[in-house]
């Protein structure tokens, strides 16, 4: 009975607070809200056809290229561009470039794959920059190094007392050394790639033959992609990136971007474009954006895949993906005046370069994402007074989502993981992509994204599987999408959110209250961590996720 008597008076003033709630939220709904609602819905519709006309324009010209076998590089005659270097024995110069900055676990594995390329070793130099802050490390380096020079390779180890430039900072200073003054090409891996001996053979021979060539850049192949369902979900973002638009971009002769790694450059590309700068985190991009306006043509070879690894802890992958979103929208700030005036390009290639490749793909791809999807569509669930087309809301999503995740096929049973992964790390793209326009603090944050070491070799070390993993929702993970289950039934968002309510009769205007339950009680915590749920593959089948 005493409890009873004390909770009365607690029940009647949250009663009292939501009854308030809810009559605030009817007196600006109308006036405030609506209004509001619907110009932010004009903008994201806007922005989401936009996004759909693009993809479905990228969609069919990759499937052009395929049945017509119209790709770019099978154009040339690589086995008699090999036969007549072979012959007349005039090797070019190839410097191989290879940045790093504590890389402990794969600096090995890098530096071996570039020391084992199939060229003359008279003819190709491995220039090891290493930023290392750890001594011990810049040692062990330096060791590894030295072990290959003792095989007959040309290794040169180069490093600084500073980091200044970063990335491009090292690999600008590594062009300037006294050494370098007799290669024509320089080829760039990343610490963690690893090249197949005849990555040479099957990328300077475009090069020499066609002398408007500034750049060949391969694909990458994941070493991890099986290791948890976090690099599942990156393996299919990042093969809609190298199977479309990177082919369709080289296909239409067009633009694409530099990847930072697995790509051979022409020298002489590189100084006419300005040679590397630092002024964005997206020095690769900054550069291939400079040399094209140049009038320098690229080659994207899909069919040469570069072995890498995919971060596979939740921290590694967000500062990666601030980089990615944040460099590419502040070099949109600072190169669009410099393209739009450029005397040396098309007209097309201006608007390709301003609207599809920055404007779309950097800015709109992620604002649709986290707006449209992830706020306006759930907010108008509780403004019945603003009409949403039940197209714009299903229709273009679906399709969109089935364009980006069609290159990956055996990985489409994973496609509603990658939907909330998508939506999840939209609201950090987001922002980035904001902080990128605005250049407003960390927009040159540079992070070296972790990395693990090959993870097939890494399978029997205990200390290696105890290694404790980031859970995925340590920052925005709140980020709930609940349209898209009913998008797929073809029923409205509202009916859905009835049917979860548990009612049977006519849905009634949601309250803040209603919400607060809907939320509290949705059935998805998403961020209790991709990156702990293992997704092993063994042959002859495949095992259901297991949580470690």
């Amino acid at each position: 009975m005493r409890n009873l008597v004390l909770q009365e008076p607690e029940t009647r003033i949250t009663g009292d607070v939501t009854g308030s709630l809810s009559y605030a939220w009817q007196r600006v709904r109308v006036p405030v809200i609506v209004p509001l609602l619907s110009i932010a819905i004009y903008l994201c519709v806007g922005m989401s056809i936009m996004l759909f006309v693009e993809r479905v324009y990228m969609a069919i010209v990759i499937i052009y290229v395929k049945l017509l076998g119209k790709k770019r590089y099978t154009k040339y005659k690589l086995e008699a561009l090999k036969e007549d270097l072979e012959h007349n024995k005039s090797y070019p110069m190839v410097l191989i470039q290879i940045p790093m900055y504590n890389e402990k676990e794969v600096y090995k594995l890098s530096i071996g794959a570039a020391c084992g390329l199939s060229w003359p070793s008279d003819r190709f130099i491995v220039q090891v920059l290493d930023d290392s802050t750890n001594e011990v490390l810049r040692a062990l380096v330096e060791l590894e190094c030295q072990k290959w020079i003792e095989k007959g390779v040309n290794v040169k180890y180069e490093t600084r007392n500073n980091r200044n430039g970063y990335k491009a900072g090292a690999l600008r200073e590594g062009l300037q050394k006294q050494y370098v003054k007799d290669c024509e090409f320089s080829v760039i891996f990343d610490a963690d790639f690893q090249p197949d001996e005849d990555f040479l053979w099957r990328t300077i021979p475009y090069l020499l033959e066609n002398p408007e060539l500034g750049l060949v850049q391969a694909r990458w192949k994941f070493v991890n992609a099986d290791e948890c369902l976090m690099t599942r979900l990156q393996e299919m973002s990042l093969d809609y990136h190298f199977s479309i638009e990177q082919e369709v971009g080289s296909s239409t002769y067009s633009f694409f971007g530099f990847n930072g790694t697995a790509g051979v450059w022409r020298i002489e590309a590189v100084n006419d474009a300005g040679g590397w700068k630092d002024r964005t985190t997206v020095e690769d991009m900054d550069l291939a954006v400079r040399a094209s306006l140049k009038g320098w043509k690229f080659l994207f070879v899909g069919d040469l895949a570069v072995k890498n690894e995919l971060p596979s802890t939740f921290k590694a992958y967000r500062y990666q993906q601030h980089r990615w979103s944040c460099g590419p929208a502040n070099l949109f700030r600072k190169m669009t005046k410099e393209i739009i005036f450029c005397e040396k390009v098309s007209i097309w290639k201006k608007f390709h370069v301003i609207y599809a490749f920055f404007f779309v793909r950097k800015i709109v791809a992620h604002w649709v994402t986290f707006f449209f999807y992830c706020v306006i569509i759930p907010a108008s669930i509780l403004v019945p007074e603003v009409h949403l087309p039940k197209p714009i809301a299903i229709y273009i999503p679906a399709t969109i989502t089935i364009l980006n995740t069609v290159c990956t096929p055996r990985s489409m049973h994973l496609l509603i993981f990658w939907i909330l992964f998508e939506n999840v790390m939209s609201l950090h793209r987001s922002k980035a992509a904001i902080i990128g326009l605005l250049e407003a603090n960390r927009v040159n944050e540079w992070v070296v994204t972790e990395k693990l070491g090959n993870t097939s070799k890494q399978k029997g070390n205990a200390k290696a599987s105890k290694k404790p993993r980031s859970r995925i929702g340590e920052r925005g993970s709140e980020t709930i999408v609940f349209t898209l289950p009913f998008s797929l039934q073809d029923i409205p968002a509202a009916e859905g959110q009835e049917k979860l309510q548990g009612t049977s009769k006519s849905f009634p205007t949601p309250n803040l209250h209603q919400v607060v339950i809907f939320k509290s009680t949705y059935p998805y915590r998403f961020h209790q961590g991709l990156s702990s749920l293992r997704y092993p593959i063994k042959r002859g089948r495949k095992m259901a996720p297991r949580i470690t």
